[in-house]
């Protein structure tokens, strides 16, 4: 965990990074945001810590412009309300009154550190997959971890640094299908000031950020194939060039890299260069589909039930049996991440002294696993990793088959282009906004996925944000 302390608080911050190393953080201080700035230029940061009175609504946009994508909590002595909601509301994640209190602190670090990377198993498969990385995990060699969306393949690769030699040092991840391929570049190797518009000083990459750690490119087949051959040199020599650098930078780094789709037909396709695949796929994990592994519905069920009652602050209950018989016997599609949305809805509609069955909805609402409600058309394509509708920015064949599941004459006057429309968004509801699970759902890319949702919401189409059940839209 790299923490940055931004302030001064007449000594209380200086107090609060003393528990944090105490906790096993790295910290660095600095007195105000453009220290903070450049700090994170330098090195880079997991979580900022800033004195609440260094305006904080003026410093969350600077951190956009410049793509840091990092957790901030306001800090400041004692406990107004007032403050604190000015604090939360200028976009702080939380806010810490002080004097510190060492327990507080470090229920902050391990919420920011322990974030998405919770390794729970039962089955025997996933116990088997687990074995298999806890033995290479101390090696230095390139891991290639697959399988369909929401199966935990960041977790795993969490897992691997943790029993690594390199567990002590940074943990960094790129998802490469976030970020526009004109800032990948930028983001993976870091640039010079001036390198082009917007680069107002120099800034290192995840590369360097990485450098005595371990670098996570996550969903590493949406990479443009020009800059896999950069990827390629940097991790064959160790070197990388900033963008508009003029000599190389030297850095010591494990590269982990998952994918969902099968990169050895990408290769064939010419969308994956063959000589990276070797080079990332020296050890290749397969994290299997949840129903590949129905021994670990219950234990990663009860956990969810768990933490989101703490999340929301609400009565913990235990899962009735019936709700747990119905869970196991449901195939997810989505996998893990379906199966805590799923339990999140529960936490908040469950009433009683346990979550029954008929807490256990659907993702879009329509009905429950305990009355049978049936999936959208598009979800069984889920079911595999390999595209089901062809990735040449159409999903006409999908729509299609939505048509005839429909019944063809609520199609009928309908253009092919409204009905894959309606797939895609009511897809995206299905997933709860998740632009991966949604794409992969599709059979299509990201970027093309991403493509179509910006025409439709030009259009002044609703687009659901991640994590929403679609009732609202956000940019893209």
């Amino acid at each position: 965990m790299r923490l940055l302390i931004v302030g001064t608080l007449e000594g209380q911050l200086g107090t609060a990074s003393k528990m944090a190393m105490e906790r096993g953080a790295s910290v660095t201080h600095v007195a105000d945001i453009d220290g903070a700035l450049a700090a994170l230029r330098s090195k880079g940061a997991d979580l900022l810590m800033v004195e609440v009175m260094l305006d904080i609504p003026k410093m969350i946009p600077k951190l956009r412009a410049e793509h840091f994508s990092i957790p901030v909590i306001a800090c400041g002595i004692g406990t107004d309300p007032k403050i604190a909601a000015a604090a939360i509301r200028g976009g702080a994640k939380e806010y810490i009154p002080l004097p510190p209190d060492a327990e507080l602190i470090a229920a902050v670090l391990e919420a920011v550190s322990e974030d998405n990377q919770e390794f729970i198993f039962n089955d025997p498969v996933m116990k088997q997959t687990a074995a298999l990385a806890e033995q290479v995990a101390p090696s230095e060699a390139s891991i290639m971890i697959t399988g369909e969306s929401g199966t935990g393949k960041e977790v795993m690769s969490r897992f691997l640094h943790s029993k690594s030699k390199r567990a002590n040092k940074a943990f960094v991840a790129v998802n490469c299908a976030a970020i526009p391929e004109n800032l990948l570049e930028s983001e993976l190797f870091g640039h010079e000031k001036g390198a082009f518009t917007g680069a107002v000083a120099r800034r290192i990459g995840k590369f360097e950020e990485a450098d005595g750690g371990t670098l996570l490119l996550d969903e590493i087949s949406e990479m443009d194939v020009r800059l896999q051959a950069k990827l390629l040199r940097a991790i064959q020599e160790r070197k990388i060039d900033r963008v508009g650098g003029t000599k190389p930078v030297d850095v010591d780094i494990r590269i982990i890299a998952t994918s969902n789709r099968n990169l050895e037909k990408e290769v064939k396709e010419g969308n994956f260069r063959e000589d990276l695949f070797f080079r990332l796929n020296v050890v290749n994990l397969r994290v299997p589909p949840l129903r590949e592994r129905p021994g670990d519905i219950k234990a990663l069920a009860e956990f969810f039930a768990e933490k989101y009652a703490d999340v929301n602050k609400i009565k913990a209950r235990k899962l009735s049996p019936e709700a747990i018989r119905i869970l196991t016997a449901h195939t997810w599609p989505g996998n893990v991440r379906e199966l805590e949305n799923a339990l999140h809805r529960a936490v908040l509609l469950a009433s009683g002294d346990e979550i029954g069955p008929e807490a256990i909805m659907l993702p879009d609402g329509s009905g429950n696993l305990a009355t049978g409600g049936a999936l959208p058309a598009a979800t069984p394509s889920a079911a595999s990793s390999e595209p089901h509708a062809g990735d040449n920015g159409s999903v006409s064949d999908a729509a299609g088959a939505a048509t005839q599941n429909a019944g063809g004459a609520t199609m009928v006057g309908r253009t092919v282009a409204e009905v894959e429309r309606d797939l895609i968004i009511d897809t995206l509801k299905h997933c709860l906004g998740n632009r991966t699970h949604a794409a992969n759902i599709l059979g299509i890319s990201i970027r093309t996925l991403r493509n179509k949702l910006n025409q439709y919401q030009s259009d002044g189409v609703s687009v659901p944000q991640p994590g929403s059940d679609g009732g609202s839209s956000a940019s893209l």
